[in-house]
């Protein structure tokens, strides 16, 4: 719907851009002491891509960002518990739970 001129002139256009969900988990990851952040943050968002993609579209399920940062936070949990556990696996224990 269109609005007036007069209530047109009060308002700017604006676009917003998906976000980079591989930089953020990558930089989130270093955050958090992960060595190969770079590697496992590209692995991860492919996961929750095809998860988004694949799996049911209720919406119950959330592949959003608010989840990727639980996952990330709790992986950064686990490893500061468990420093000598390989990195890969912290993260899949993370995304498991």
């Amino acid at each position: 719907t269109e609005l007036p001129d007069n209530l047109q002139v009060c308002f700017r256009p604006v676009s917003m851009m998906v976000p980079n969900y591989a930089l953020i988990a990558e930089i989130m990851l270093f955050a958090e002491g992960f060595g190969d952040a770079k590697n496992l943050s590209r692995k991860m968002c492919k996961l929750y891509i095809l998860c988004s993609e694949q799996l049911s579209q209720q919406p119950h399920y959330d592949y959003g960002l608010r989840a990727v940062k639980s996952v990330l936070v709790m992986a950064g949990g686990l490893k500061r518990s468990n420093p000598d556990t390989a990195e890969e696996l912290v993260l899949i224990r993370a995304l498991r739970d």
